[in-house]
């Protein structure tokens, strides 16, 4: 089986990424960060994916985004909540946090060279999502050809380094589908940007917003939701 690096937040994207690695017949080692969010219960949720999913290896990698600020996932910022789908596809939102995809695929540059490893799987999305730059196709692209410029990988043994990007054309309503198809059990995932103290989904962020949407669309009752249901009536 040939190793991939897949980075796993703990959320609804990157468990379908994760579980498409897998089913591709990549041995999956899984990298999350501790980088100051807010929402930290995500980690947690990562870690039972991983779990689930029988990974390779699972590394949690602490760095402190919190120090710079510059958005509401790493400083005391409001969420925006209550947003309309038009204004998520304007301005990028103040959840944009500053280069963070630069930073995670660069760890995980790092880690895929010494593990002789050529993929790099991460779910982005060029299409329901919440307008962040770090996110096209373009920009995967060009941190593709850096990547091979920039390791000994690359540039000494001739080895191609693959950014896999499977979710960037797909729809949430698409990404829910492919990820129920697979097994993905999204009730152990965390989408929220602003969730409560016990890992709750507020329901009126962005990511909780495009959430909905995409279970809505293909018909499907969000089973995270259920499970909260389930708590709130207990």
């Amino acid at each position: 089986m040939k190793p991939a690096v897949v980075l796993l937040s703990g959320g609804l994207d990157s468990a379908t990424v994760l579980a498409i690695a897998k089913t591709a017949g990549f041995q999956c080692y899984a990298m999350s960060f501790r980088y100051g969010q807010r929402h930290a219960i995500e980690l947690e949720c990562a870690a039972s994916i991983a779990q689930a999913a029988q990974v390779a290896h699972h590394t949690v990698v602490d760095i402190d985004l919190r120090q710079f600020g510059g958005s509401a996932l790493t400083s005391d910022m409001q969420v925006p909540k209550g947003r309309s789908l038009e204004a998520m596809q304007g301005c990028i939102p103040s959840t944009y946090v500053p280069a963070r995809n630069t930073i995670f695929l660069s760890f995980a540059l790092a880690w895929a060279e010494t593990l002789n490893c050529s993929d790099i799987f991460l779910g982005v999305n060029a299409l329901d999502y919440s307008g962040y730059p770090d996110c096209r196709p373009d920009y995967i692209e060009a941190f593709e050809a850096m990547a091979n410029l920039a390791t000994r990988s690359g540039t000494e043994a001739g080895q191609r380094l693959r950014l896999h990007a499977p979710l960037i054309n797909m729809t949430k309503a698409d990404i829910v589908r492919e990820g129920l198809q697979l097994g993905v059990d999204y009730s152990n995932t965390c989408s929220c940007y602003d969730p409560g103290p016990k890992g709750q989904p507020c329901g009126q962020c962005d990511a909780c917003l495009l959430r909905a949407k995409g279970f809505a669309e293909i018909g499907q009752v969000d089973p995270l939701m259920t499970r909260w249901a389930g708590l709130s009536n207990a």
